[in-house]
């Protein structure tokens, strides 16, 4: 019995809900590099891919502020130079994402969910124009039968929003559900839909170890699932 039955107590889920960057995908190679042209645009030294992989985890507005203030802490950042700065992110994260990868294990924790007849979808704070086109990239587009972004609804995670309006779509229970992610806003956003919560070991939290937020299960592979 695979560890997703366990968790289930040797059934499986109806439906299995994925955050995008940290978890299916690393993205910060490409974020890290939208951000630095931006940097670059305002005369300023690049963040980096390291420190980028700190910011991200709360949208694209969030992480802009974050490289402008050159921390988490962006609240001494004026709001008219951020929203110019996230015009000229975007815009430089709106190409082909060539050093964005997929994780190890994703493709087979996929292919086997699908097998199973389980129903999946992506939940995540990336802006949702980005969401299709780099899932189709990466070769994942087909797995997904829903879609929200960080701007799809008006709030975005930690909020539960997103995942109480997948589980409103798939006709699916809290009890027959489950969120797959990588940080602490996935698990605050599970705990708080009700729903079982799996963190992997890999991903974007801050640089805080992830099992400090007490997830149901953690996996260093999401293969370890199977």
């Amino acid at each position: 019995m695979g560890l997703l039955q366990r968790l289930f107590e040797g059934s499986l889920p109806a439906l299995v809900m994925f955050d995008l960057d940290g978890t299916l995908v690393d993205s910060v190679p490409d974020l890290a590099a939208a951000v630095d042209l931006m940097l670059e645009r305002r005369d300023r030294p690049p963040a980096g891919v390291e420190r980028v992989r700190d910011w991200v985890g709360n949208g694209a507005a969030v992480l802009v502020r974050r490289a402008l203030a050159g921390g988490l802490d962006h609240s001494m950042v004026d709001d008219d130079d951020a929203q110019a700065a996230l015009d000229d992110f975007l815009q430089a994260y709106s190409g082909e994402h060539v050093l964005t990868r997929v994780y190890a294990g994703v493709p087979e924790i996929l292919d086997w969910l699908a097998g199973q007849g389980i129903v999946m979808a992506v939940v995540t704070n990336k802006p949702q124009r980005f969401v299709a086109p780099l899932l189709q990239e990466m070769g994942l587009g087909n797995y997904f039968q829903w879609l929200v972004g960080g701007d799809t609804l008006p709030v975005q995670k930690p909020d539960p929003a997103a995942l109480d309006f997948v589980m409103g779509k798939a006709g699916v229970s809290r009890e027959q559900a489950v969120f797959v992610g990588d940080s602490r806003n996935d698990v605050l956003a599970a705990r708080a839909a009700g729903v079982k919560v799996i963190a992997v070991t890999y991903g974007y939290n801050h640089g805080r170890p992830i099992e400090a937020e007490k997830p149901d299960l953690l996996v260093d592979s999401l293969a370890a699932l199977i």
